[in-house]
């Protein structure tokens, strides 16, 4: 659907009187509003997502990509050691945390 929108929006040819400009409008305005409403959001995501990631603690309670729970044991340069259970611990790549589970009552 959005190829065919596209096609016509490219390959439509202005009216008499209508500035080539005006035939582009459309489409720039395509382009606005995907920035505004994916492609922005996603960076600012990514950006905090990050900002997260290097402000980890050893005590932080976070939660994994494939929905493991845990505590931040240690933290190495490109992966971070959490403990899952006492005596209990697993080494897992920084970019597998997701968020802070702070809010997630501990059943220790």
């Amino acid at each position: 659907m959005m190829n065919n929108l596209l096609y016509v929006l490219l390959m439509g040819q202005p009216s008499e009187g209508q500035s080539p400009l005006a035939s582009f409008l459309p489409l720039l305005l395509i382009i606005v509003i995907f920035y505004f409403f994916m492609i922005r959001p996603q960076m600012k995501r990514q950006k905090e997502l990050k900002k997260y990631r290097e402000s980890l603690q050893k005590g932080d309670k976070v939660v994994t990509t494939g929905g493991i729970y845990g505590k931040v044991d240690g933290i190495k340069d490109n992966y971070i050691i959490v403990e899952i259970d006492n005596d209990v611990k697993i080494k897992i790549d920084k970019s597998a945390i997701l968020k802070d589970a702070t809010d997630i009552n501990s059943t220790k």
